[in-house]
């Protein structure tokens, strides 16, 4: 079962990892950074999906993190369906033989495009995984290291799935951008 899991951020400055945490602390760790060291240029990742993120540190530090605080959900009205289970109405285009084969299943076409959903899931998420963390990996280490000695093969060996090859390619990288690299390229765990 999926679990959501926070949405984390994570800042660098000169190839040094500054913070790890929510969005919001993480800029104010910016915001400071940015103070202490005006020339210099940090870099925000999305730990989720490894893209940068861009923040606007204008105003003081508070103004920073309110900016990026996010609020609490509110309850939303209760309407008709299912609202315990999250279940979203989409469109759906079938040939008219899929339509029939899905009002044949027992308890509907929904409940055999859940189940199908669930086995591909199941059948193949170890692959979609490395395949996410692959490319979470290789958006951050192309920011971070894309004009660094040997980040064209350890980009190699990264989408080929060799782990020792790409530490040994990182060897001579800064110790935070190959532990960073290293992390986003691991799967998440299902």
């Amino acid at each position: 079962m999926n679990q959501v899991m926070p949405l984390t951020y994570t800042a660098f400055l000169e190839g040094r990892r500054l913070t790890t945490g929510p969005l919001h602390e993480v800029a104010v760790v910016v915001w400071r950074a940015q103070q202490a060291q005006p020339e210099g240029h940090p870099l925000v990742f999305n730990n989720a999906s490894g893209q940068s993120a861009d923040l606007d540190l204008r105003g003081g530090e508070e103004a920073v993190a309110a900016r990026y605080t996010v609020a609490a959900p509110t309850q939303a009205p209760k309407g008709r369906g299912r609202p315990k289970l999250g279940v979203v109405a989409r469109e759906v285009t079938l040939l008219p033989e899929h339509w029939d084969w899905l009002a044949a299943q027992p308890g509907g076409a929904s409940v055999a495009l859940r189940k199908l959903v669930h086995e591909a899931r199941r059948n193949g998420g170890d692959r979609v995984r490395t395949r996410q963390a692959r490319d979470r990996a290789y958006h951050a280490m192309s920011t971070l290291a894309g004009n660094l000695a040997g980040f064209e093969e350890a980009s190699r060996a990264l989408f080929a799935g060799d782990h020792e090859r790409l530490v040994a390619q990182m060897a001579a990288w800064p110790q935070d951008v190959r532990a960073y690299v290293l992390q986003l390229a691991e799967p998440a765990p299902d």
